[in-house]
């Protein structure tokens, strides 16, 4: 399966009546919160497809891993594990991640550009080497919602306790909460999605 460019993660500050960041984009014709400049849905399959034959064979041991979302999208490749020798295995394993790195800088940058015109969105890369894992940048995008009292209420609690320093970092943390526990579900539900997509994309064209 083909599977968060150059941005950090940084928190960013909420506001009465919902959370907006710099570049908030409100509620516009794409629906559901997209803005106007919202990137339009694309195919993961063709997205997948670009990939396979945009990257060099030599990269990765096998295909991607690919994760698209409407604003970006994040490649991981798995690396070959290097023969550490006598040496300590995960440090070799870091140390080939880091070379990646390195050396595939100016290609990454290259075909990300390529895919950002093509699909309106930004691209992240990372890198895996038998346990050991490193996603190297991730997109920060400002998230605006309403919530009533009581939601927040329980991201105020978590300010007042010291686990977040805003009520948008809070919201935040409790994201990742629910990823971390709710990881089976999750991944049903984008198999399910990814089932629908395929089933759209086979049905006949009209007009």
């Amino acid at each position: 399966m083909h599977g968060h460019h150059r941005f950090s993660d940084t928190p960013f500050g909420g506001m009465r009546g919902g959370f907006r960041g710099p570049g908030f984009r409100g509620r516009g014709p794409g629906g559901r919160g997209r803005g106007a400049d919202a990137a339009p849905p694309v195919e993961r399959a063709e997205v997948a497809g670009w990939f396979a034959g945009r990257l060099p064979d030599d990269w990765f041991t096998g295909p991607v891993e690919l994760t698209v979302d409407r604003d970006e999208i994040t490649v991981v490749g798995t690396l070959a594990e290097p023969e550490a020798g006598e040496g300590d295995a995960a440090a070799a394993r870091a140390g080939r991640i880091a070379r990646f790195r390195e050396e595939t800088r100016e290609q990454r940058m290259a075909v990300a550009d390529a895919a950002q015109a093509r699909y309106g969105r930004s691209v992240a890369w990372g890198a895996a080497c038998g346990d050991v894992r490193e996603v190297f940048t991730n997109l920060s995008v400002p998230v605006m919602t309403r919530l009533r009292q009581p939601e927040r209420l329980v991201l105020d609690t978590l300010v007042d306790a010291g686990v977040a320093r805003s009520r948008s970092e809070a919201l935040a943390w409790a994201v990742r909460l629910v990823a971390q526990h709710a990881d089976d579900w999750l991944g049903e539900l984008r198999a399910a999605m990814a089932s629908v997509e395929e089933v759209r994309a086979r049905g006949p064209e009209v007009g």
